[in-house]
């Protein structure tokens, strides 16, 4: 197992609307999609694009391109968004997520070191299997690790 790239930052938020005002008007975006339910996860998510790095090596330029901040928002009381909001008021960054080649090789990686994962192998909001490491595990960090997408998604 090895680090992948680091697909995007889950930031939460108490209204996409909002954040994508945000991330438009002070930060500049001009790439994001549009925002669409996942309601297995009790979430609405839309992604911002950020601009690859320029002026770096070949190699670390498509290592950093297309790096994506997911906004993040409780479909209901029940989302697990919710909870965050709830001591997190205003939003903020949830969590990393790392791209892995093979989505089950990765799971059995870090079950064999003895990490926590939290609920099953699903699909996520790329259209690829996620799962999720524990904070407590990993640094104090949640940890999304997510399939590399395929060509098209």
């Amino acid at each position: 197992m090895k680090l992948g790239r680091l697909n995007h930052i889950g930031v939460a938020t108490p209204s996409i609307a909002d954040s994508i005002r945000y991330y438009r008007e002070v930060m500049g975006a001009t790439e994001i999609t549009e925002p669409f339910d996942l309601p297995e996860q009790g979430v609405k998510v839309c992604f911002v694009s950020t601009p690859g790095e320029t002026g770096v090596n070949e190699a670390l330029h498509s290592a950093l391109n297309g790096t994506q901040i997911e906004l993040i928002e409780p479909l209901n009381s029940e989302s697990p968004i919710a909870g965050f909001l709830a001591k997190n008021p205003a939003g903020g960054q949830h969590h990393l997520c790392y791209e892995v080649p093979d989505i089950a090789a990765a799971r059995a990686w870090f079950e064999g070191l003895g990490k926590r994962i939290l609920g099953s192998t699903r699909i996520g909001a790329h259209g690829t299997p996620i799962f999720f490491l524990h904070p407590k595990d990993m640094m104090g960090q949640l940890t999304e690790i997510m399939e590399t997408p395929k060509a098209g998604h």
